[in-house]
């Protein structure tokens, strides 16, 4: 087994094993997944089952010619050892051979598949419970979470491609986000993507509905909304690029560790220049969301009036929604503990103006988020 597959008790739940014995594909999957999930990778169903029974992974995607040595029925061995763990079954074009085994998997995947497909179908699996919920919310919720997670989703493909991203697909994918936060009626929202496994996802969500959020108590409507919601979605998708362990570590990044993180914001803004049709503000709150007044921040360094008031509301946002949000390594702090951390240690980073507006626009609307 690679290194991808050392897993401890707090990532164990992210785990998705791939067993294959072609280990070109196993690389592919590898990388498609190097931001959402830690990969196990094993050549033989005989030298995965041991491991994967002592520390179970969240998805098993089992190629059709990695059955036991002795002959026996793949899937009936890995559902003995492994109750209630999801199968993908992956097979080449030639569906026969994939025969009886695929039928009896939680899902199929022909190679050679695209990454959106692959991550798709493990986040469905993953999330099936909270998906399910999602089916039973009003047609503005439902679309708002279903639509953001596809077109999120999508992006992923586009990104391997270098092909732009359209703005009229993200603004199309925002238009029931931004009905819901003008009309104050977005509470729903938040509460039901608190359970939902892709972490950069869920942190784009919530940094997308704030922001609008922020943006309408501040007076702006229309095309200024879809601008705020779409940015919010996008501003940290350089991060599909930047592996699992280095976006989850609990501890302290080196210094390596560090820069491969910060990247993030050079990625994201070279793809997002790759569409002609995105507003300059969609790609200021990518480029400035990690800057601070004081000149501290990163990529640039931009200070004070260099940072215009777009980049200074998605900072807040930003930071606010990293403090709430629910890690793998860490609980979310309370709304109130983050805003005070924020008053008494960030005055020198962000706008206090700003925070002061966004903290009573949180007290106003969202009693708990």
């Amino acid at each position: 087994m690679s290194a991808r597959g050392m897993v401890n008790a707090q990532s164990r739940r992210v785990l998705v094993a791939v067993i294959d014995a072609n280990s070109d594909h196993r690389r592919q999957v590898a990388s498609a997944l190097t931001s959402f999930y830690l990969v196990a990778d094993y050549a033989q169903f005989d030298d995965a089952i041991t491991p994967l029974t002592s520390s179970p992974p969240c998805v098993v995607l089992l190629d059709e010619k990695a059955g036991p040595r002795n002959g026996t029925d793949s899937m009936a061995a890995i559902r003995a050892a492994l109750p209630g763990v999801p199968v993908i079954r992956t097979h080449d074009r030639t569906a026969a051979q994939a025969g009886g085994m695929a039928a009896n998997a939680d899902a199929c995947l022909e190679k050679p598949f695209r990454r959106s497909q692959l991550i798709k179908t493990i986040s469905h699996l993953v999330n099936k419970s909270v998906e399910a919920k999602w089916e039973t919310l009003a047609p503005l919720y439902r679309d708002s979470l279903q639509r953001t997670v596809e077109s999120f989703n999508d992006i992923s493909d586009l990104i391997d491609r270098g092909e732009p991203v359209e703005y009229k697909g993200l603004t199309d994918a925002c238009s029931s986000l931004v009905d819901a936060v003008s009309n104050h009626d977005f509470k729903v929202i938040l509460d039901n993507v608190k359970g939902y496994d892709n972490y950069s996802y869920v942190h784009s969500l919530r940094v997308a509905t704030l922001l609008s959020l922020f943006g309408h108590t501040i007076g702006l409507k229309g095309d200024d909304m879809n601008l705020l919601a779409s940015g919010g979605l996008v501003h940290d998708i350089g991060k599909m690029k930047i592996p699992h362990e280095v976006l989850n570590k609990p501890g302290r990044l080196d210094d390596t560790e560090l820069q491969v993180m910060r990247s993030h914001v050079p990625r994201t803004v070279d793809y997002l220049s790759l569409c002609d049709s995105l507003p300059k503000g969609v790609i200021t709150i990518a480029e400035q969301h990690h800057e601070k007044l004081n000149g501290g921040g990163y990529p640039k360094g931009l200070k004070g009036k260099q940072l215009n008031e777009l980049a200074r509301m998605a900072s807040i946002v930003d930071i606010f929604s990293a403090l709430t949000d629910r890690r793998v390594y860490k609980e979310p702090i309370p709304p109130e503990e983050a805003l005070s951390l924020m008053t008494e240690r960030m005055a020198e980073d962000i706008d206090m103006s700003l925070l002061g507006l966004f903290k009573g626009m949180l007290l106003d609307a969202v009693p708990s988020v």
